[in-house]
């Protein structure tokens, strides 16, 4: 489904596109031994607290924990970058395989893609996703073109990043 912000149907030269994928950003946890579903994007309802009034599309392609995602569906989250009118996007994503994905969007040309994640569910008291949503908004209005990864308060260059899990945080490779 396809959401709008309030500026709903304007055609900004810096509207930027929101692709959601699924990961930590959208979990809902139902009980203490973490059986999980990806639930409904939080986005929306983040981009509004934060009052952002800078236009933007949001498209869920998919609800996917990162570790289940496929190489087709990394060709259907590329094939949606390649096609949309944006130059500028955001990807939530699962922060597992997440640089693996910045690895599969390498060739798309001309357009600046941050994918972001969480460590810990937007729905969380103590998440990090409102400050990583935020940073990869901001990242994709003053990014150069290519495919960039936000997280941990860093911008990292796609294609040379790595979850370092012993850490629990990004680094650079």
């Amino acid at each position: 489904m396809a959401r709008r912000s309030p500026a709903e149907g304007a055609r900004h030269v810096n509207q930027i596109l929101i692709l959601t994928t699924g990961g930590t950003i959208d979990k809902l946890y139902f009980d203490a031994l973490s059986t999980y579903q990806i639930g409904e994007s939080v986005v929306d309802r983040m981009l509004a607290t934060a009052r952002v009034t800078l236009p933007y599309r949001r498209v869920e392609l998919m609800r996917k924990d990162s570790l289940e995602l496929t190489d087709a569906d990394r060709a259907t989250i590329a094939a949606a970058i390649a096609d949309a009118p944006e130059q500028r996007i955001v990807v939530t994503h699962g922060t597992d395989t997440m640089a693996h994905t910045a690895q599969a969007l390498r060739g798309i040309a001309g357009k600046t893609v941050v994918l972001v994640g969480a460590l810990s569910p937007a729905r969380f008291a103590e998440s990090d996703a409102t400050f990583n949503l935020g940073m990869a908004f901001a990242a994709a209005q003053v990014a150069p073109a290519g495919v960039w990864i936000a997280m941990n308060g860093t911008l990292f260059d796609g294609q040379h990043v790595r979850k370092d899990r012993t850490i629990n945080a990004f680094v650079v490779d």
